[in-house]
């Protein structure tokens, strides 16, 4: 197991008042370089993860753009080109270089060619990333008519009755593409009734599978019932609770993130899939930093929030406000959950999706929640890792690249979006999970 994660020798927590005392001191007699980055003050790191992140993201945009001729050939945002537009856009929120602007409208147009007809329908993985990002990319841009036409583009989507509920591939993953529309287009840009319709149709297959089990609601992908982030589970749940669900349906995803955490491994982690003994993965997509994600958000979720059509009678028994998912069970099993990323998140590869940068969000999402600046001291301890080691540890072999090792969830796409969110960490999300 440990074959798959590199040990945790930093120190669980440096005060930054130590970091401004001791820097000097350390600097001078310290010959580790990632002690030394662990010692900055938060601001001084950061400023060398933005010049880290902008060379990255010249890289990303030459590999993936310029010596493919400016032609596409995998158009998603998980290991293709979008990939590269949702870093740009990410660079341009903190530079306000026009430049990356423009190229991030050149290159949706580039993906909207190549992603017709594709069949795909999800955020990450299909059509509507394309549509959802070109039309917030060209609304920055200033080109209204061209906002309108991705998202008269993306009302065409259609989903077929054979699609999976999860997020990569499945309905659950056209759902986050209209909540993505609504927050930055405008409320309902993507009317209720219509998510509405296809939540309902997640709920009832989520009921319906899990008639003979003990959790509320179960899905299958590929013949696997799986609980993490991307086809599982903790992806469907994320992506539910922004769905204004009705009292009952609120009950069922409560109940199915508590049979979740009662049937966790001993060791905090959580299994790839329903029956599984194994625990090994401890990444986004599979183990203890998806569900942990999801179980942040089950923790600050409001009444208001979740935009629940309530009962006269439901009113009575609650204000608006209380918090309706229980706050302290959920935020304990996040807590509980980060603790196996800290111990063993440093893993052998670089991305988003199962590696080291999408790892570090776990502790971004706790601080966001509670406050803790132990939480940012992680995350500044997971990225001075990445800092320090990763370029290092690929060209050596002993670290993973990933197989699209430019994209955003498998290669140093990645890693430069974690770099650049950590300078304003209070509005840091996981790339196309959290909002």
């Amino acid at each position: 197991m440990a074959d798959r994660y590199f040990p945790n020798e930093m120190q669980r927590y440096i005060p930054e008042t130590a970091t401004s005392s001791s820097n000097e001191l350390v600097t001078e007699t310290s010959k580790d370089s990632l002690t030394k980055l662990l010692y900055l003050p938060y601001n001084t790191l950061c400023d060398r993860l933005k010049t880290s992140a902008l060379d990255l993201k010249d890289t990303v945009v030459r590999e993936t753009w310029g010596l493919s001729g400016k032609r596409v050939h995998d158009y998603t945002l998980y290991t293709g080109a979008l990939g590269t537009v949702y870093l740009l856009f990410k660079a341009y929120q903190v530079t306000k270089n026009q430049n990356d602007l423009k190229l991030c409208s050149e290159i949706v147009k580039a993906c909207e060619t190549a992603s017709r007809n594709s069949g795909r329908v999800t955020f990450l993985c299909g059509r509507a990333g394309v549509c959802a990002l070109g039309a917030v990319v060209a609304k920055h841009v200033g080109d209204q008519s061209l906002s309108d036409h991705y998202l008269a583009q993306f009302k065409e989507i259609r989903l077929s009755s054979d699609l999976p509920h999860e997020l990569l591939y499945g309905r659950v993953g056209y759902l986050w593409a209209c909540s993505f529309l609504n927050h930055h287009i405008g409320q309902d840009t993507i009317p209720y009734s219509h998510r509405r319709a296809v939540t309902d149709e997640i709920i009832k297959a989520g009921r319906r599978l899990a008639r003979k089990g003990r959790s509320p609601l179960m899905y299958e992908w590929h013949g696997k019932k799986y609980w993490g982030a991307a086809h599982g589970l903790a992806g469907i749940m994320y992506v539910l609770m922004d769905m204004g669900l009705k009292p009952d349906e609120m009950e069922d995803v409560k109940d199915t993130l508590r049979y979740m955490i009662s049937n966790r491994f001993p060791s905090g982690n959580y299994p790839s899939s329903e029956g599984s003994e194994s625990d090994r993965l401890v990444h986004w997509c599979h183990g203890a930093p998806g569900v942990a994600l999801t179980l942040v958000k089950a923790a600050q979720v409001t009444v208001s929030d979740l935009r629940i059509a309530l009962s006269i009678d439901w009113k009575k028994q609650m204000d608006d406000g209380d918090k309706v998912f229980g706050d302290k069970e959920f935020l304990q099993a996040a807590a509980d959950a980060g603790e196996v990323v800290w111990n063993r998140g440093l893993l052998k590869r670089v991305g988003i999706c199962h590696g080291i940068s999408g790892n570090a969000y776990v502790f971004l999402s706790l601080y966001r929640l509670t406050g803790k600046v132990e939480y940012l001291y992680r995350t500044k301890a997971f990225a001075s890792f990445l800092l320090d080691r990763a370029q290092k540890l690929i060209l050596e072999g002993k670290m993973h690249g990933g197989d699209c090792p430019y994209s955003m969830f498998e290669g140093v796409a990645g890693m430069a979006y974690l770099f650049l969110d950590m300078i304003e960490p209070s509005h840091a999300r996981f790339p196309a999970y959290e909002l």
